[in-house]
């Protein structure tokens, strides 16, 4: 199987000295997924939990709801010139009772690593129904469980600390338990490495978890989490307009920079137990802020 690591030469320059040595690189290979020998879409990831990325893929489609959905999985062999297989092609087999993707959903085309919607066929393809509603998840997580995760995944990333280049994405439960990791090139595919992970383990919907990851929350991460049943999710980093927009929709809890003990608490701050909020945000409306001019002009 592909490695997650290489070694490649490097000329190194610091503090005016310059040398040659071996650098650790993170794998980045592409890895095509089919349905049923029906090629579906080739992204580029880290090899490794590929069969966990397949189906994390699919929840994030929409397509597979529960571990029963998944027959079996295999690899396929490559298209080496020397017919050897380069395990870069999964094949999933889904049961009868499951409805294959519509065409609009159908993604048979080469995405990058950084991008997980990259040539839907269209904006309605994005927009998806959800099986589980996560609004109404009752889970209370404690400011003090949320300003450890960030600093627990970080002591997780094994691949991270040999290479500096992976992401990562972490379930942990309501009180701070670490439940799984995946660590990827691409954000969205340990997104899916982490769901596929728990689908795979019959552990859908995840009701009460917290997926923690390691940059920004973007709107196919919140996405992916509602699909995935998972009512709270927590970013490094900040998040799009469009990622709050959706996470209000669907009654997620979304928080963005979260480093230490602070965070901020975007949608269903409900969900974050917190002493009363201090004060009201002021709402400056167009009347008034011309009303102020209007005095601070006269006052001079």
């Amino acid at each position: 199987m592909g490695r997650v690591t290489v070694r490649r030469p490097v000329v190194r320059y610091r503090d005016g000295v310059v040398d040659r040595r071996a650098d650790v690189l993170a794998a980045e290979e592409p890895i095509e997924i089919r349905l049923a020998g029906s090629p579906l879409t080739v992204t580029m990831r880290t090899p490794g939990d590929d069969f966990d990325l397949a189906v994390g893929f699919l929840v994030g489609e929409g397509v597979v709801h529960a571990s029963e959905d998944v027959r079996a999985i295999r690899y396929c062999a490559g298209a080496t010139a020397d017919g050897q297989n380069t395990y870069n092609v999964v094949d999933v087999a889904l049961d009868p009772s499951v409805r294959l993707p519509e065409k609009g959903l159908e993604r048979n085309f080469y995405t990058t690593s950084s991008c997980g919607l990259c040539g839907k066929a269209s904006i309605d393809a994005v927009r998806m129904a959800t099986t589980w509603a996560v609004a109404t998840d009752p889970v209370v997580v404690a400011p003090g469980a949320l300003a450890q995760m960030p600093e627990r995944l970080r002591e997780a990333q094994r691949v991270f600390d040999r290479t500096g280049g992976l992401h990562a994405a972490a379930l942990f439960s309501a009180d701070g338990e670490l439940l799984v990791l995946r660590e990827d090139v691409g954000r969205h595919n340990a997104v899916d490495k982490v769901i596929g992970h728990a689908a795979r383990n019959g552990m859908l919907p995840l009701r009460g978890a917290v997926l923690m990851v390691s940059g920004r929350a973007s709107f196919e991460l919140v996405q992916k989490a509602v699909l995935a049943g998972i009512p709270v999710l927590a970013a490094v980093s900040a998040p799009s307009s469009l990622a709050v927009e959706l996470a209000d929709e669907h009654g997620l809890t979304l928080v963005g920079f979260l480093r230490g003990s602070s965070m901020n608490v975007y949608t269903r701050a409900d969900r974050v137990a917190e002493a009363p909020l201090q004060g009201a945000p002021q709402v400056l409306v167009a009347g008034d802020a011309q009303e102020c001019l209007h005095d601070e002009r006269v006052g001079a």
